[in-house]
């Protein structure tokens, strides 16, 4: 029985090579309660094979723009699911995280605008 369940577990060297995120990122994860690990008899931690699916949802939510907070907050629809679309309770943090990519998208424009004025000119435009 002892044997069966040690099979089910994972070592934080084989999530990090399932997954492809590095230890230190399963660590900080699992710091941050996004995972569940145990002490295996030891002292390493080891992690169930449902934390494949965990690491590789952190890791998606975090290229989307996520932090560890907002993923912490999300339900399990969103992070117990690989490759999960918008649950109705994260709507409104994924328009939130919308709104603030976009302004950060004019900001550049505005940014690139400005620039592109003063090499046209060869002088710094006043600002607006």
């Amino acid at each position: 029985m002892i044997q069966s369940i040690e099979q089910r577990l994972l070592s934080i060297g084989e999530l990090a090579r399932e997954t492809g995120a590095s230890v230190r990122s399963i660590r900080h994860y699992d710091e941050h309660a996004l995972l569940t690990s145990v002490r295996a008899t030891n002292g390493y931690r080891v992690f169930p094979v449902a934390a494949v699916t965990q690491v590789r949802q952190i890791q998606r939510m975090i290229a989307t723009g996520f932090s560890l907070a907002d993923i912490r907050s999300f339900p399990d629809c969103m992070r117990m699911i690989e490759g999960a679309g918008a649950c109705p309770e994260t709507s409104a943090a994924q328009r939130k995280r919308l709104a603030s990519i976009e302004r950060q998208i004019a900001d550049l424009e505005r940014r690139r605008a400005r620039l592109l004025k003063t090499l046209a000119d060869g002088a710094v435009p006043p600002l607006d």
